[in-house]
């Protein structure tokens, strides 16, 4: 256990993604940075509906263990899913992240590239790879500023203090905030109702989000016709009519 693991787990239609290094404070090593794109990719590659990311010990993550991991070198192979999603392969289902303790550099890019954050109330937050003569390589660099604007990510990026779970709630970082303890649960009851969901409407909504994020509103808009296209032919979708005739809850498949 010196270098940390990756541990995956299956409840349901729910899949995790543990981070296993609870003595170094969840600091990532090369073999979990590995382990982390493996689990995403079989997260991607299985039927699973919906994918919480989570933590062991009193601490998400504090971030890469710079002692093993050189900066400058590839996060993650070549070939396998992008935990933080700067290069495809891509993932296309959601992850919903549940955050407590520490979650430093590496944990806040990590929670930023989810699709849902739920944080325990006593989080620590701090983007900090400027005190290390570094900058926020894994997606924070950008991402802060998409989500709580240029003047609320530089004051984080620049100066590398600590913030609260509160702060990042109001900056949209995090999209809720529970008791300590309670982060995991919440995170769970919130995948079970994403996965009770139409899957390929699921999907559908991420891909045409990102899509808009990444290239505009006309580019996103362009793909409506053909989207509902799609989702109109599927089985969920008579199965949704279905269940709306009959009021209750639909019974999908991902067909």
């Amino acid at each position: 256990m010196t270098d940390g693991r990756i541990r995956t787990e299956r409840e349901g239609h729910r899949f995790h993604i543990v981070i296993d290094r609870a003595e170094k404070m969840n600091g990532f090593s090369p073999v979990m940075l590995r382990e982390l794109a493996e689990a995403f990719t079989a997260y991607e590659e299985s039927d699973a509906r919906c994918a919480v990311l989570l933590a062991e010990g009193k601490h998400f993550t504090a971030g890469l263990d710079l002692n093993l991991t050189p900066p400058g070198e590839p996060l993650y192979p070549a070939g396998l899913v992008d935990p933080v999603g700067l290069r495809p392969p891509f993932r296309t289902k959601p992850v919903v992240a549940a955050v407590h303790g520490v979650c430093f550099t590496l944990g806040i890019e990590l929670a930023l590239a989810a699709d849902i954050v739920v944080a325990a109330r006593s989080t620590r937050f701090s983007q900090l790879e400027v005190k290390r003569g570094l900058f926020a390589f894994a997606g924070a660099s950008i991402r802060m500023a998409e989500r709580a604007g240029w003047g609320n990510a530089m004051m984080h990026l620049l100066t590398g203090d600590e913030f609260t779970a509160a702060e990042a709630f109001r900056l949209g970082f995090v999209q809720e905030v529970v008791e300590d303890g309670q982060e995991r649960a919440r995170a769970f009851a919130v995948a079970d109702v994403i996965c009770a969901q139409a899957p390929l409407a699921v999907q559908t909504t991420l891909r045409v989000a990102r899509l808009a994020a990444q290239q505009g509103h006309d580019a996103a808009v362009a793909t409506y016709a053909s989207e509902i296209s799609k989702l109109i032919a599927s089985a969920d979708f008579e199965e949704g009519k279905k269940s709306f005739v009959e009021r209750r809850a639909g019974n999908f498949t991902g067909q």
